[in-house]
């Protein structure tokens, strides 16, 4: 089923007239889709997103008082919010077109164009690729998350082998000479823990995914329950 939660819009265009209609045409296209915040310039635009404010893609044109459209979205960068950007251009220009790709611009349209089905879809269409460079970003992550995980469990097990099979050892033989009453008890918990020890070192060599999950704010924990 389609995703239809309501979609943020950062338009920045100095042209109030032109910002009305392209707000009047999204909601021509769908009425309660759309939520627009419009900007005028550049330092609206870097105040609005340094409030935090989540926004699903920004709308730029290029033809900007102070600060171009270009210069804009390299400061957006520069500042680590991670939105997706589309132009709005008067016409087609191939030498910005090559420009604004250098920068990572997700698309670029003719104003022209806000009044057709073209604008909803490019909308729609760079949020879907958005999301799924995020999930992409996401695996990658956790991928090299768990080759991690798996080298330092190596290294571990290496390490504890040798203390683990001697206390084995000797709880064993404690268990045989002396194991009776309250020493019993105390022996057979040792010796429990030591196999639940090389049970949980067992199941992270194993670890196909990761199995890492969200502990306190950005400590994570593993996740090796059974």
């Amino acid at each position: 089923m389609e995703d239809e939660r309501q979609i943020r819009i950062l338009l920045v265009e100095d042209n109030r007239d032109f910002a009305k209609l392209v707000e009047v045409f999204l909601r021509k296209f769908a009425p309660d889709r759309f939520e627009i915040v419009w900007k005028e310039n550049g330092s609206e635009t870097l105040a609005e997103l340094a409030r935090g404010t989540a926004f699903d893609i920004v709308l730029m044109d290029y033809f900007l008082p102070g600060q171009n459209g270009l210069e804009i979205t390299r400061l957006i960068q520069q500042k680590g919010f991670a939105v997706p950007v589309v132009f709005l251009t008067v016409n087609k220009d191939f030498d910005l077109a090559v420009e604004l790709m250098k920068i990572g611009v997700e698309d670029y349209l003719v104003k022209e164009e806000i009044s057709t089905p073209v604008l909803p879809k490019t909308i729609m269409s760079v949020i879907e690729r958005a999301k799924l460079k995020d999930q992409l970003t996401s695996l990658e992550v956790s991928q090299k998350r768990l080759e991690a995980i798996q080298q330092l469990v190596v290294q571990i097990s290496e390490d504890i082998r040798a203390p683990l099979d001697s206390m084995r050892t000797d709880v064993d033989k404690l268990l045989i000479q002396l194991g009776s009453g309250n020493l019993k008890t105390y022996l057979t918990i040792i010796r429990d823990n030591v196999n639940r020890i090389e049970r949980k070192i067992a199941r992270l060599k194993d670890l196909k995914t990761d199995k890492t999950v969200q502990y306190i704010r950005d400590i994570r924990m593993f996740d090796l329950s059974e």
